[in-house]
């Protein structure tokens, strides 16, 4: 009998989040999704494919976070995935317009608590049995290109890319792995604005495509399902004519 593979999911009652969670369903992997929004999240997991679980998470508290992975280890027995996704955004300003809270408020939720997952995650895989896992970040196109005014959101991606290494370098006598996804352009409620024009480096108002969620989905389903001894570092999908290679 082949064992269900368990993965937990942040921020996963919308966008890349839900997405991501619906897609590891239907390749057969048992979810877990955290995110504040307990409606969001009940919404989700009435749309697997399978066995699932909401689990309300502030990602940015770590208290929060040792009980999610305390009950997902409960109910489950252990945790083969984490897609450390949550994340948050803040205003497009110029950076000395820039309230000091909402910087430290993207800095909690995009690092701190990617941070605070990993670390609750790469404690249950080092220690369960079988031992290990595979570990999955959010960093998006911003991890390595920034846009205009979005010093917060680049600084945190690019703080991820760091992380990604050190898990990837620090899982390998553990049989952790761990890699990160890059999106750019995914359709989503948050990138609706995209079609009636964001800011480009140049000055200049202009809209951009997007890809389907399918792209995603597919590409996080790819990377999760490889076996240990293999490993996707870095993956970037994106929407192919969007203003991202030459940017600025």
């Amino acid at each position: 009998m082949t064992r269900s593979r368990i993965a937990v999911v942040t921020g996963g009652g919308s966008g890349i989040g839900r997405g991501g969670a619906l897609a590891l369903s239907e390749a057969g992997w048992t979810v877990a999704v955290a995110g504040r929004r307990p409606e969001a999240l009940d919404e989700t997991v009435a749309l697997l494919a399978g066995p699932g679980l909401a689990v309300p998470t502030d990602v940015a508290d770590s208290a929060s976070v040792e009980a999610l992975f305390d009950t997902v280890v409960e109910r489950f027995g252990r945790i083969d995935l984490l897609f450390n996704n949550a994340g948050t955004s803040a205003p497009p300003v110029p950076i000395d317009e820039l309230d000091v809270d909402t910087w430290r408020r993207v800095v909690d939720v995009n690092l701190t608590g990617s941070f605070l997952c990993a670390r609750a995650a790469f404690g249950v895989m080092r220690h369960q049995n079988p031992r290990g896992g595979r570990i999955i970040n959010n960093g998006s196109i911003s991890a390595t290109t920034p846009r205009p005014f979005s010093a917060p959101y680049t600084a945190t991606k690019h703080a991820i890319t760091g992380l990604t290494k050190s898990l990837a370098l620090d899982g390998r006598a553990f049989g952790i792995a761990c890699g990160q996804l890059d999106i750019g352009n995914v359709a989503s409620p948050m990138t609706e604005v995209m079609a009636e024009g964001v800011l480009q480096a140049d000055g200049s108002t202009r809209p951009e495509p997007t890809m389907d969620m399918e792209a995603v989905a597919r590409s996080l389903v790819h990377m999760a399902s490889l076996p240990l001894d293999a490993n996707v570092l870095f993956l970037t999908v994106m929407a192919t004519t969007m203003p991202f290679v030459g940017r600025g």
